[in-house]
Order: structure tokens, then C-alpha cells, then sequence
């Protein structure tokens, strides 16, 4: 009898590679770590830290991860991601929207903590490169932890609030820059002023350009693929394009994440913006998180208890730092006293742009182990202060407000009413507003016009001519053709629109200068051009004479190309605006006397709802002055006692934190706001009366400002002396200076 024997089976061993193997132990700790810190009410990045410190090699009592360089590039996606994200919150009108301000407040903080860092590394013997690394880090507060923090507080009503996120607008913005000018520096390892000017220089060139270019195509390609955009395709696009930018980015020497954060900016200005902000927000936490993770996998324990005392001297020195750079500044810009210490207390902290630096020093390798994980400890203790710093920041005031002089006071009080009065305007302003925004954005046109005719295009014109001199001339006349229209637009467009009368009749006056000075520019690039062909016929003024021929010969088609380009660029800018309902939505800055305007909406829940406005007491009970309603698309300017209240209706009244706080208690009960950030046409200013003003010598009631404005007045300051809800007799004098609620744009008319 024949016996077989059975064949033995045989199973495939399949190998997961170390990659996928790393990341799901790095997201498995990180979700344990991260949801015990949820658990304790603490901030996650701290989570994200410990779990990173949990799998990497420091800690020998947990499994560490295998492939360090795969989880390298997880950590640069998750960077990718996060700046595109915060690209996605920033736009570049916000940047518009937060005023100068918000700018001189970042700009001296930044200042102080590099001064300070770069100072302090000095005087420990540390090289300057660990100096200057440490100054960047110092820098920039974490807008993660303050908004977490502001969310948690229930504080995003407070006048203080807005104000720290247009601080945090523009420390974004200097955060890219910090980023490109120290790669700059550790690349030539000097800091010469020459350099790190260039730098800046070219970084605002390509800056601009991106955002004419992405502003030009983007919202018009989005607007197209509109019909085909689901939910998916959306995301696939934008994450292509953010891909995209940053590629271009990287090959013209900058680094990645500016791209990402560039893209972001300018899909923000898109109709698909909050979508886009939406959609990314799940994949800009994955990689987000095992960045964190790979920052805590570089944290020494070793190192931080080997230099305890000099990480909290720097902790000290950073939350004392914050609080006088950003307090400094806050009252520099016209600022009330608690404004500026509210402001310092809420930014005295470090976050995720300082790991980025921190990262930066280690990659390029021009700064020493010892410095990420200080960085990181400062971080974590600074995180955790972040809260307590924001609740102990009234009681400070008072005890400032107790312990400074009433001379003192009141100059500050003097100094911040005269800075936030906008009834006039400075001619450089004025100028810049009409004719130079317009014109350099042209110019930088022009320029990259050249640039790329002479860098790109020229070797391949040349490629097709038997002489050189003939594709020379040839990629010359290219590139005059192309860059003709926005050279009539520098010599002959027309300036932005000014209503205000007073200012139509200085920019009068001032058009000789203004024309000489454009005809300058358009000599300036028009050398410019020439130097990139041929230095010869530039110095002949040959090349001068031909682009003169050329723009007069072409003024036709350069003035119709223009301004179907300016069209679109604008119709575009706007792409947004016009998709959404609600235009006015949001809390101003700027408020007399500590008070602020803000916007609640009215619960179905609350107590007031079917009421009238006048039996709601809402002025009697809180104080607060009720200066607009909006139901649905209408609006109540000024609303009157007989309005009555309805569910979901804006409210926008006036008062002082703690007032408004306790309004908001009434109205929005069991109801959680989330103030919209858009673009606001409706809030409370401040003007002064000239002697010449056709509202002077009349009362309130019968001079016409009210109606001029579409608003009403709330205060009024003569000799020193201040009104709240003056009565409509009072007669108005000349130098008065008056707090009025309206549209913006009609009040900046009459200052």
C-alpha cells in the first residue's frame, strides 16, 4: 500500500517595516499620555512631551522607538502642517485688521526677549550662536496655550483678549522671519548687518509676490473646481497646494514651513478658507502630535537636573520679560494701564514656534545639546503658569494702580487718549494709503517680471539664436512688453480712493511731488531691467529711449491689461466677503476710559427674551450701553426702548469687563459664544473736533453727526473732564473730543 506523506505547510513571515511600527507605538503612548493629562485638566502639548520623552532613549524602563530618521520626517510634515494651519487663521487682512498697535506691541517684546536672551548666553560664557538661538526662543509666545487658556477662563469677551490676538498675529509673522534670518546666520556664521538686511529684504520681496501671484490664480482656480469640490477633493487640493509652495519655497533657499504658512495665508483669503481651516484640522493633529512627541524624545533628564538653577533663573527671566516688552509696548501704543499688564500676563510664555527654533539650531548643528532641552523645560513650566499669570492679572493692576502716583496717571491717561484718537492723519500715512501700497506691489511685479526673463528665460532664447546679442534683444523686448502695463500703472494709475474731503485736498497739494517720485520709481526699475541685459545699452540710454517708445506705443494695451488685472486681483481679495452674510461681527480694539464694545447673542434661555429694550434694565442693571441689534440680515442702529428682543439676536453693547461679563451671564445663558473674527465695518472710535467742524456750537440732537456716521454718540472729554451718554441738548464745542459707535469708514469721513 502506496502512503504519502503530506507536504508541510508553510507560512509567510511578513516583516512590518521599523517605520509603521515606530508610529503606532509613538500614537498609542502619546493617546495614554495625552488622555491622563485631558483627565487632569492640563494642557495636551505637555502629554505630547511626556510621551516623547517616554519612547526615546533617555528613559531606559520604556521601549524606545528604532528608526530615529523616519520619525525625522514625520516631525517636518507635522511642522509643514502646523504652519500651514496657522497660515489658515492668519490671511494677510487680518495682518490689516489688528492696526499698528498690535504691530508695535510685537515688535518691542521681540525685541526685548532677543536683547535679553542673547544678553543672558553672553554672561553664561555660552558661544554667540547658543545666545542668539536662545534670544529667537524666547521670543514668540505660544498661541496654542493662550487661546486654550482664554477658552478654558471664559475670557474671550474681555477687551484685553483682542488685543493679544493681534499680538499674536504679528509674532506669528515675526516667527517666520526669525526662522529665515538665523538659518541666514548660522549659514555665514557672522551677523552682519548687511546680510541679515539683504535677507529681510528678499523675504519681503518674495513674500509680496507670493501674494499677488496666489491672490491672482488661487481664488479663481477654487471658483472653478467649485462644482467638484466634496469634502475630499477639498482637502486633496489644499494639501497639494500647501505641498506645492513649499517645494517653490525650498528652491529658492528659504525653508518649508514658510511655504506651508504662505499657502495658508492665502487660501485664507479664499471663499474655501474656513472650509479648507476645517478639513485640516484632524490631519494637522496627527502630525502635529508626533512632532511634539519627537520633541520629547530629545528632552535629557540628566541635562534638565544638571541645570535646574539656570532653567528657572531663565523661566523667571522669561515670564519678567514677556510682562515688560509686551507692557512696555502696550502702553507705547496708546494702551490703558491694565490693557498692558492684562496683555504681558497672557503672553509670558513659550510654545511650539520656540521648539521649531530649538529644532532649527540642532539640524543646522550650530548650537549645543544642553539648549533644546532648557528650552523645553522653560516651556513646560511656562505652560503651566500661563493660567494662574491671566487670573492674578486684575489684582496686579490694582496694586499698581495703588502703588504709581495719580500725576503719573494721568499723563498716562493723556498720552493714550491722544494716541487713539483718529481725527487725523499723518501725510506719510496718507500717502502710503493712496499711492504706495499700489505702488510697490507693481514694482515687486516688475522686478520679478525681470527676474525671471533674464534667469530663466534668456539661456533658453538664446539656445535658439545663432548670435547671443540677438536673443539678448529679443528676451529684452519680452520682458518691456510684459512689464509695461505695471509700469503705466506706477507712472499713470490712479491713486486708492480717499473720501474724506480734507484728505482729497492734501493729496492735491501734494501731486507734484507724488508725480516726480513715481516717475523716479519707473526710471529706477527701468535701470534695473537694463542691467539684467546688457549694462552697454543701459548706460547709452539706448535701452531708456526704447522702453519709452515701447510704453507709448503700448499704453493702450497696458492700460486696458492693467485694469482687468487689478479687477480680478481685488475681485478676488474679496473672493470671501462676498460669500458671506455677515460682514460686521466682532470686538473692536480701541475703547475710551477702559471700556470695550463686544458682541453677545441673546439665549432663547434668557430671562430677557420677548422683552423691550427699556424694561430689560440692561443699563440700569449692568451698566452697559446697547449701541446695535442685528436679527437675521437687518440691523438696529442705536436701538430704541420699544425694540424688542428675540432669540439669537446680536447684541453689541458697551461697557467695562466686568460689566459686560455679568451682561453676558443674562443673556447668553446656557448658550457658548464663539466671537466671529471677520473683517469688522461696525465699532466704537474716537475724534476730535476741529475748529472749523460743522458739528461745533450745535447740540447733539440738531448737528447732524448721528446721522452723518449711522451711529450715535456714547462719551464726550472737555478740559479734561469726561461724559458718558452725554444728553442730546448738549451742545458740542470746538476740540472735543468724541466717542462715537458707527460705521467706521463714515466716522474716519468726518474726523
Amino acid at each position: 500500500m502506496l502512503c504519502v506523506q503530506p507536504s508541510p505547510i508553510v507560512y509567510k513571515v511578513i516583516h512590518l517595516t521599523d517605520a509603521i511600527s515606530d508610529l503606532g507605538f509613538i500614537l498609542i503612548t502619546a493617546a495614554v499620555v495625552t488622555l491622563v493629562f485631558r483627565y487632569l485638566k492640563q494642557p495636551v502639548v505637555l502629554g505630547y512631551l511626556i510621551a516623547g520623552l517616554l519612547v526615546g532613549p533617555h528613559v531606559d524602563f520604556t521601549p524606545s522607538i528604532t528608526d530615529t530618521d523616519s520619525v525625522k520626517v514625520w516631525a517636518e510634515v507635522g511642522v509643514i502642517f502646523l504652519l500651514f494651519s496657522l497660515g489658515l487663521e492668519f490671511s494677510f487682512k487680518k495682518l490689516a485688521q489688528v492696526g499698528g498697535g498690535a504691530s508695535v506691541i510685537a515688535l518691542v517684546e521681540v525685541i526685548v526677549m532677543m536683547a535679553l536672551g542673547y544678553i543672558s548666553g553672553q554672561l553664561l560664557n555660552w558661544t554667540r550662536m547658543d545666545s542668539l538661538f536662545l534670544g529667537g526662543i524666547l521670543a514668540i509666545s505660544s498661541t496654542t496655550i493662550i487661546v486654550r487658556a482664554f477658552d478654558e477662563l471664559g475670557l474671550k469677551t474681555r477687551k484685553f483678549v483682542s488685543l493679544v490676538y493681534g499680538v499674536l498675529i504679528i509674532e506669528d509673522l515675526f516667527a517666520i522671519l526669525l526662522l529665515v534670518l538665523l538659518s541666514t546666520v548660522a549659514a555665514t556664521q557672522s551677523l552682519s548687518g548687511s546680510e541679515l538686511l539683504f535677507s529681510t529684504l528678499r523675504l519681503g520681496f518674495f513674500l509680496v509676490l507670493w501674494f499677488v501671484v496666489g491672490i491672482y490664480f488661487v481664488p479663481a482656480i477654487l471658483r472653478r473646481l467649485r462644482p467638484l469640490l466634496t469634502d475630499e477633493t477639498t482637502l486633496i487640493v489644499a494639501v497639494g497646494l500647501c505641498l506645492v509652495m513649499v517645494i517653490h519655497a525650498t528652491a529658492v533657499g528659504f525653508s518649508p514651513e514658510l511655504g506651508a504658512f504662505v499657502m495658508g495665508s492665502i487660501l485664507a483669503e479664499t471663499r474655501e478658507g474656513k472650509r479648507i481651516e476645517h478639513l485640516i484640522v484632524p490631519v494637522r493633529d496627527l502630525f502635529a502630535a508626533v512632532f511634539f512627541v519627537s520633541v520629547g524624545m530629545l528632552i535629557d533628564p540628566n541635562v534638565i537636573v544638571g541645570h535646574w538653577s539656570l532653567i528657572l533663573v531663565l523661566t523667571i527671566l522669561t515670564i519678567g520679560g514677556k510682562l515688560l516688552g509686551t507692557g512696555l509696548g502696550a502702553l507705547l501704543s496708546g494702551h490703558s494701564l491694565k490693557q498692558s499688564v492684562q496683555a504681558g500676563m497672557s503672553l509670558a510664555q513659550i510654545g511650539e514656534f520656540s521648539f521649531i527654533i530649538a529644532t532649527l539650531g540642532l539640524t543646522l548643528n550650530v548650537t549645543s545639546d544642553f539648549l533644546y532641552p532648557i528650552a523645553v523645560a522653560i516651556s513646560a513650566i511656562t505652560t503651566f503658569t500661563t493660567p494662574y499669570m491671566i487670573k492674578v492679572s486684575d489684582p496686579l493692576v490694582a496694586w499698581i494702580d495703588r502703588k504709581i502716583p495719580v500725576t503719573v496717571l494721568a499723563r498716562l491717561e493723556r498720552y493714550q487718549s491722544a494716541i487713539q484718537s483718529r481725527s487725523s492723519q499723518s501725510t506719510f500715512s496718507l500717502l502710503w494709503q493712496s499711492y504706495g501700497m499700489k505702488l510697490g506691489l507693481n514694482a515687486v511685479v516688475v522686478v520679478a517680471i525681470t527676474l525671471g526673463a533674464s534667469k530663466g528665460l534668456l539661456p533658453y532664447v538664446k539656445s535658439h539664436f545663432t548670435k547671443d546679442s540677438l536673443g539678448v534683444v529679443a528676451t529684452a523686448l519680452i520682458t518691456l512688453i510684459a512689464s509695461a502695463p505695471f509700469l503705466w500703472a506706477i507712472v499713470f494709475g490712479a491713486r486708492a480712493e480717499v473720501k474724506d474731503q480734507n484728505s482729497m485736498e492734501r493729496l492735491k497739494s501734494l501731486q507734484f511731488g507724488v508725480a516726480i517720485f513715481r516717475v523716479v520709481v519707473v526710471l529706477g526699475l527701468v535701470g534695473f531691467i537694463g542691467v539684467q541685459f546688457s549694462s552697454i545699452l543701459a548706460a547709452s540710454g539706448f535701452f531708456l529711449v526704447l522702453i519709452i517708445l515701447i510704453i507709448l506705443v503700448f499704453t493702450r494695451y497696458a492700460e486696458n491689461f492693467y485694469t482687468r488685472f487689478e479687477n480680478r486681483f481685488i475681485t478676488n481679495l474679496n473672493d470671501r466677503e462676498r460669500e458671506e452674510k455677515h460682514h460686521a461681527k466682532g470686538v473692536p480694539v480701541l475703547a475710551p476710559w477702559d471700556a470695550n464694545l463686544a458682541e453677545f447673542i441673546l439665549s432663547p434661555n434668557s430671562e430677557l427674551v420677548g422683552r423691550r429694550l427699556g424694561a430689560s434694565n440692561l443699563k440700569e442693571r449692568f451698566g452697559v450701553t446697547v449701541a446695535l441689534m442685528e436679527r437675521g440680515g437687518r440691523r438696529i442702529l442705536a436701538p430704541g426702548r420699544e425694540d424688542l428682543l428675540m432669540p439669537f439676536d446680536h447684541i453689541f453693547m458697551i461697557g467695562a469687563d466686568e460689566q459686560l461679563e455679568s451682561a453676558r451671564l443674562v443673556i447668553e445663558k446656557d448658550i457658548e459664544h464663539t466671537p466671529d473674527e471677520d473683517v469688522e465695518t461696525f465699532g466704537l472710535e474716537s475724534i476730535i473736533l476741529p475748529d472749523n467742524s460743522p458739528f461745533v456750537e450745535k447740540s447733539i440732537r440738531a448737528c447732524g453727526l448721528r446721522e452723518a456716521i449711522h451711529g450715535l454718540i456714547v462719551g464726550i472729554e472737555r478740559d479734561g473732564k469726561r461724559m458718558v451718554s452725554p444728553d442730546s441738548s448738549m451742545v458740542l464745542k470746538p476740540r472735543d473730543l468724541v466717542w462715537v459707535v458707527g460705521d467706521r469708514k463714515l466716522i474716519r469721513t468726518v474726523g
